[in-house]
């Protein structure tokens, strides 16, 4: 399904910063327009002070490429736009040159679902310089924030141990779009539904709901709510029991329930909302199971998350299924993922690349040159390590990972150990040539990757650091690039 042109108009060309463009312009009007660049997309941090990431986002990027294009009232606006001076910021023979734009890039992704780590190319864009600049803004868009909410679903799955988590984040999620890429995003990453209906038509999720404080309120008794609840949908009898009395709102719960197995139906359970949600839930658990209500599910919402889920789990609450919604859609704590598209590589058509690294005085924000690949390598069904290297300079039998961080930290992989490289072709000249499996797949996929992964990696105080390093040929080229860049002869 073209999941964004569903949503938004075709053309999605002008889904960028304007410096892309005045970058571009500026290309053109130099003569580099036909330079071939190589960007790499990656972050320098797990998000949440985590030990991972869930990688999502790439559906709506190959959606976004397939349908790329200025249309005529893209250029008549850029035609409009003005500089200091009061005179068109775009000469007409640019605004021409992007309304015939073809994209003929080559694109390498992570596919999603697969756990990564920091410094390692999620995307690699080849192509031509113009080309590659303007898509740096949306395909960021796009990986950093689905990669932040399938990373906290992913977290908030963890924490709840394999019992359902429900993603319930709609009403207050960044908008409409923030909405449903963030339903998507929870889905991969592990939630079981989501009560975002359109998220359920666009993109196969299955839906689930109950009814809110405003059903009961709307009846004389509690009571009578929920009778005329079961009456009107009795294969969907989740009852919200905290309206007025929580512990007398499941007795009352009881009751219809067994008014509505009378009736041949089955009550699901009851959802607590507000309180002392493990005092509450062990309590009411005693009145369900006494009432005759053993399998009646304790549905638990109010502000959840990974570390508030971790602690009912704790104190021996008996919730067997999570609404968690604000904390989740949002990526509570932390605004966005981080990531960065940086220009590794740039050569005239036919010519050597000529390697490109970016300095900082931060040693985490100094970029890596090449064109990069990942290789995963395992043993049996455990992860041993990622090295990143690039794919001119190949890997030798037995490579020794260098920490990009920290020079002197070296692991050699074993000459045993399997190695799957995680950038796969998804883009060829332009044209897609990945189809993206269906949610479900996806979804599966995250669960199984994680399962690869020592469980300190997933601890989410203090994590385990995965080792990800540079292959060592790699890091001494990387190294020269930079003391050549800071005036120092090799």
């Amino acid at each position: 399904m073209n999941q964004l042109s569903e949503l938004y108009r075709p053309s999605l060309s002008l889904l960028t910063d304007l410096y892309q463009l005045t970058m571009a312009y500026g290309y053109w009007k130099t003569g580099t327009r036909e330079k071939e660049a190589v960007f790499n997309l990656f972050f320098r941090k797990n998000p949440f002070q985590g030990g991972f990431t869930i990688a999502a986002g790439l559906s709506y990027v190959l959606d976004y490429l397939s349908n790329f294009r200025f249309v005529d009232d893209d250029i008549a606006y850029l035609a409009g736009l003005l500089g200091n001076d009061g005179k068109p910021l775009f000469e007409p023979g640019f605004l021409d040159h992007l309304r015939h734009l073809s994209l003929t890039c080559d694109v390498d992704a992570v596919p999603e679902g697969t756990v990564v780590f920091p410094h390692e190319p999620l995307v690699r864009v080849q192509g031509p310089l113009v080309q590659c600049q303007i898509l740096e803004t949306a395909l960021l868009n796009m990986i950093n924030f689905q990669s932040l909410i399938a990373t906290k679903a992913a977290r908030v799955c963890l924490s709840a141990q394999g019992e359902p988590v429900l993603e319930f984040g709609l009403r207050r999620a960044q908008g409409i779009d923030g909405a449903l890429a963030a339903s998507r995003a929870a889905y991969i990453g592990g939630a079981a539904a989501t009560s975002n209906v359109l998220a359920g038509k666009l993109f196969g999720i299955p839906v689930r709901g109950t009814h809110a404080h405003s059903w009961v309120m709307s009846f004389d008794t509690e009571e009578e709510s929920f009778r005329q609840y079961a009456a009107a949908l009795p294969n969907n009898c989740v009852f919200l029991v905290d309206t007025y009395d929580t512990l007398e709102g499941v007795r009352t719960a009881v009751r219809v329930g067994t008014w509505l197995r009378e009736q041949g139906h089955e009550m699901v359970g009851i959802r607590l909302d507000s309180g002392d949600l493990a005092w509450l839930s062990r309590e009411a658990r005693k009145i369900l199971d006494a009432g005759g209500f053993p399998k009646a599910a304790i549905l638990a919402s109010n502000d959840l998350d990974e570390n508030i889920i971790g602690s009912l789990k704790q104190q021996g609450a008996a919730i067997a299924v999570w609404g968690v919604g604000t904390k989740l859609v949002t990526g509570h704590e932390q605004a966005a993922l981080g990531g960065v598209y940086k220009l590794v590589a740039i050569r005239r058509p036919g010519q050597p690349w000529d390697y490109k690294v970016k300095l900082s005085e931060q040693a985490i924000k100094i970029s890596t040159p090449g064109l990069l690949q990942v290789r995963r390598f395992t043993d049996g069904n455990e992860c041993l390590g990622d090295l990143i290297y690039d794919t001119g300079l190949g890997v030798p039998p037995e490579p020794v990972m260098v920490d990009p961080m920290d020079p002197t930290r070296r692991k050699k992989i074993p000459a045993g150990a399997t190695g799957e490289d995680l950038l796969i072709p998804v883009v060829r000249q332009g044209k897609v040539v990945y189809r993206p499996p269906p949610i479900g797949e996806i979804r599966e996929r995250a669960r199984l990757q994680l399962q690869r992964f020592h469980g300190g990696v997933k601890r989410f105080v203090n994590p385990h650091p995965y080792p990800v390093g540079l292959e060592q040929k790699l890091h001494e080229l990387k190294t020269r690039l930079i003391l050549k860049a800071r005036g120092f002869s090799e």
